[in-house]
């Protein structure tokens, strides 16, 4: 297995320490090797979000080609969203 010299801040390195003793992880290279896969399947993520936002933008940006638009007026924005929320059995508290 390769080996690397990581630079740690005090917080991180206590934070290491801590879980180690509490029995979570064997040694810190075992607690460093999850937070490396927890960052791998934290950008995995992020970009699935990111793809799903382009395509939301794409088609919006269509939606507007096509005319397809309710223009509001920016007093109205509120009370627009709120009607949107409830029609779609969600309310945002």
């Amino acid at each position: 297995m390769p080996t690397r010299n990581v630079s740690l801040t005090r917080e991180q390195d206590a934070f290491v320490e801590t879980v180690v003793r509490a029995g979570e992880y064997q040694n810190a290279s075992e607690a460093i090797r999850d937070a490396l896969r927890a960052l791998k399947q934290r950008r995995k993520e992020d970009a699935l979000r990111l793809k799903a936002l382009r395509a939301q933008v794409a088609a919006g940006i269509d939606a507007l080609e096509r005319g397809d638009v309710t223009e509001i007026d920016e007093r109205d924005l509120d009370g627009y969203f709120a009607k949107m929320t409830v029609v779609r059995g969600r309310r945002r508290g």
